[in-house]
């Protein structure tokens, strides 16, 4: 037997894969607040998967390519002729109604319509392993690369100008990304969780995150933690990996409202004592 041989083995790799890329891009993300953008992506991805059937090419490809279609559509569209959010909400629904429909037409294919919607990590196999792999190294890469200008166009776009910085092009590149982790992690959580990965994690690590490099990292060890304990639970319980792993991550994320609302509490009361002591 190979190392690789085992299913829980591949899950874990293909699930810390995706959560080592969707966990610095959430941060972006959540600084951007970009969460209904990031589910109208994941939503976009059901057509992908109906459309790469279709026309026999990679889910992968099929999936990345609709997505950067609704990433730049949005981009380019957004503010003009309707607000933002409302175009967001017209095409992620239509976008995940319309792929369901496709896939209903597809003759002779049996299509498993769960697995795409809530992700079916333990059916993952080597070659999947190396999708996912070189999407997080690619991802990781472009953040890497464009790391101290996506954080200036992120904090002050006027100011990223005055340097130099276009962030239209800087929100390419966040989109660019955003599409690979999605073309990535449809497999590991579904397209109807794959926001909860980018968001969860990074909204857990923000309150113990003094700079935007700890944050990325917190929330990188915390969606791997996530995986780790959802495949582990799921497996124990025997409940859905997809959801369960995102459960998990909830749970840490309310673990860290209430511990930073403890040290809060605390903070109040001993600096209520000094003021009484000093009276």
């Amino acid at each position: 037997m190979t190392f690789l041989d085992s299913f829980m083995m591949r899950a874990a790799l293909a699930g810390v894969g995706v959560a080592l890329a969707a966990a610095p891009l959430g941060c972006f993300v959540v600084w951007r607040r970009m969460a209904y953008f990031g589910d109208a992506t994941a939503h976009a991805a059901i057509l992908g998967v109906a459309l790469s059937l279709t026309f026999s090419v990679s889910i992968f490809a099929g999936v990345l390519a609709v997505s950067l279609a609704m990433a730049f559509t949005v981009s380019t569209l957004g503010g003009r002729t309707f607000a933002t959010d409302t175009l967001l909400g017209v095409l992620a629904h239509s976008a995940l109604a319309f792929g369901l429909v496709a896939a209903s037409f597809l003759s002779g294919i049996r299509i498993d319509l769960m697995a795409y919607l809530f992700g079916d990590i333990l059916a993952v196999m080597p070659a999947d392993l190396a999708v996912i792999w070189g999407g997080a190294a690619l991802v990781l890469g472009l953040l890497a690369w464009r790391w101290s200008a996506l954080l200036e166009a992120t904090i002050d776009p006027d100011m990223a100008l005055s340097d130099g910085v276009d962030p239209k092009t800087e929100r390419i590149v966040l989109t660019l990304a955003l599409a690979v982790v999605v073309a990535v992690a449809i497999k590991v959580v579904g397209a109807l969780l794959i926001t909860a990965l980018l968001i969860v994690p990074a909204a857990a690590a923000r309150p113990f995150s003094r700079t935007p490099e700890t944050m990325a990292i917190l929330a990188a060890g915390i969606a791997a933690a996530s995986v780790l304990g959802g495949l582990r639970a799921a497996y124990h319980f025997d409940t859905p990996t997809g959801p369960t792993i995102v459960c998990i991550a909830a749970c840490l994320f309310a673990a860290s409202v209430s511990l930073t609302g403890a040290v809060r509490l605390a903070g109040q009361i001993g600096a209520a004592k000094d003021r009484r002591g000093d009276r």
